[in-house]
């Protein structure tokens, strides 16, 4: 994998459009998203053809808009399995595009010992490897704080085997990647219609192909409005920010906090879990107010990713609160130490999500299947969702519909 220092984050070329093959694929992806391209990127790898439609002229969604953070150990059950057999497919196409992916891990910082305990039945549950535990000074070294501004810390733990990439660059880097390989065919700025066995119909035109898979995220519900209902799919509206970070901060690892242990699997099945959640709402209602997930993620250039807060509907406003903004930059400067964060962008992140479940997956038609993930780890899981889709192990999930 290619680990050299990017540029500041700066939209890319805008890629050229192919014509629209004549000819029929063996794979028609529809979404150059990173659950899209990663399903490319495994059809290749198989040596199918492929031809990916996608309406922007780039990646500008959910793949471009968050932290970075391959999320693996956080996940639990089958979940967990996905996004360990994704961290293995994000290695592979990392090192074939040339994408940054250093295996930095999560540091997970724990300011009570409550926190800490949630922390220390997970080592328990997954073993010494996988979750090994930090001190208040390893911790406070990690996030570049001096050390007599550490009063505040308990100690924290390292996830291994957590993955970075830089969200601005890993999707445009890989379709940039799969548009140079035989067999494969971008048709950007091609907005689609519909689909149908065997036939995925364009604005520019028919587009033929032995599978179809429609990885296109919350934006189901424009092509098959009763399979997102029957699934209750939402759009999340995120708050996110890129700030300058402190000098002393370097970690390429992604940080976590107590808001993030309250959102992943792996760390609310803890025995703890309930009485950290008490704790949170004790001491901070308004980070769960906002849904706050608070952390942040380095990017290869030295600034940093901060964020962010959720917010639930079928349409999203275009609007940021201020205020809420306001909350997450304030809650990630007590983390690094600081007393403030300089901001250089700001930016909403939109994806689906669904009560229901984490996953949308459903044959809506012979040799069509719509491909969905229904949270917020469409990173983490994008490549082993490819490999099971694959393989053949990626069941139906979606929910019965009521006619």
């Amino acid at each position: 994998m290619n680990n050299d220092t990017a540029s500041a984050p700066s939209a890319p070329a805008t890629p050229s459009t192919s014509p629209l093959p004549s000819g029929r694929s063996d794979l028609v992806v529809v979404g150059a998203g990173i659950v899209g391209l990663a399903h490319a990127f495994e059809a290749v790898r198989r040596g199918l053809s492929v031809t990916v439609i996608e309406r922007d002229r780039r990646p500008v969604g959910a793949s471009v808009r968050n932290f970075g953070h391959c999320c693996i150990t956080a996940q639990r059950g089958d979940l967990l399995d996905l996004a360990l057999r994704s961290r293995s497919g994000w290695l592979d196409a990392a090192k074939s595009a040339g994408m940054w992916a250093p295996e930095a891990g999560a540091l997970v910082v724990a300011r009570s010992t409550t926190e800490l305990a949630v922390l220390e039945e997970l080592r328990e549950e997954r073993g010494a490897d996988a979750v090994r535990l930090r001190t208040r000074d390893e911790v406070g070294d990690a996030l570049g704080r001096a050390p007599e501004a550490r009063d505040d810390l308990v100690g924290g733990a390292l996830l291994p085997a957590d993955l970075r990439v830089n969200p601005r660059e890993a999707a445009p880097r890989l379709a940039d990647w799969l548009a140079r390989q035989p067999g494969v065919t971008f048709a950007w700025g091609t907005n689609v219609l519909g689909a149908e066995s065997g036939t995925v119909h364009t604005s520019r035109g028919p587009v033929h192909g032995d599978r179809i898979l429609l990885c296109v995220g919350h934006d189901l519900d424009r092509l098959y409005p009763a399979e997102a209902e029957a699934h209750g799919i939402e759009r999340c509206r995120l708050s996110m920010a890129r700030v300058t970070a402190p000098a002393a901060f370097r970690t390429d690892s992604a940080v976590l906090t107590a808001t993030s242990m309250l959102r992943y699997d792996g760390f609310t099945a803890m025995p703890s879990a309930d009485r950290l959640r008490s704790e949170v709402t004790s001491h901070s209602p308004e980070l769960l107010d906002v849904v706050a997930n608070v952390m942040f993620t380095r990017l290869p250039d030295g600034t940093v990713l901060v964020g962010d807060s959720h917010a639930y509907d079928t349409t999203e406003i275009p609007f940021q609160d201020e205020a809420t903004t306001g909350l997450l930059l304030r809650e990630a400067a007590r983390v690094l130490g600081t007393p403030t964060v300089e901001v250089t962008e700001r930016w909403q992140g939109v994806y689906a999500s669904s009560p229901r479940g984490p996953l949308l997956v459903r044959e809506v038609a012979p040799g069509v299947r719509a491909l969905s993930v229904t949270s917020g780890i469409g990173m983490t899981l994008s490549f082993g969702l490819a490999a099971a889709t694959f393989d053949g192990s990626l069941a139906e999930t979606a929910g019965t519909r009521e006619d």
